[in-house]
């Protein structure tokens, strides 16, 4: 396989996880505006990120298979439970 078909072939793997927590960073960024002013966007997406891509590959490592609509899922849930843990957490950064 050459350099350039592994490059997207790892791009396709990631995308899902990065499109999905960037748009969910956005959507909780915009909906509890007050809620999160003191988390930024980039620290939501971060760390969304990194969990919906755990999960992608433990999807990938336990299912054999790249793609199921388990692994899928369980990149939905862990990136909206990080996003609840960074956003709302005990740890959270507090405004005001």
């Amino acid at each position: 396989m050459s350099p350039l078909l592994q490059f997207w072939h790892v791009l396709n793997f990631v995308a899902p996880a990065l499109v999905t927590a960037a748009v969910s960073a956005t959507l909780v960024k915009l909906l509890w505006r007050r809620d999160l002013a003191a988390t930024g966007w980039l620290r939501l997406c971060s760390w969304g990120f990194g969990a919906g891509l755990l999960a992608l590959g433990a999807g990938l490592v336990l299912l054999g298979r790249d793609g199921t609509m388990a692994a899928y899922g369980a990149m939905v849930t862990a990136i909206a439970v990080t996003l609840w843990a960074v956003g709302f957490g005990p740890w959270r950064p507090r405004s005001g």
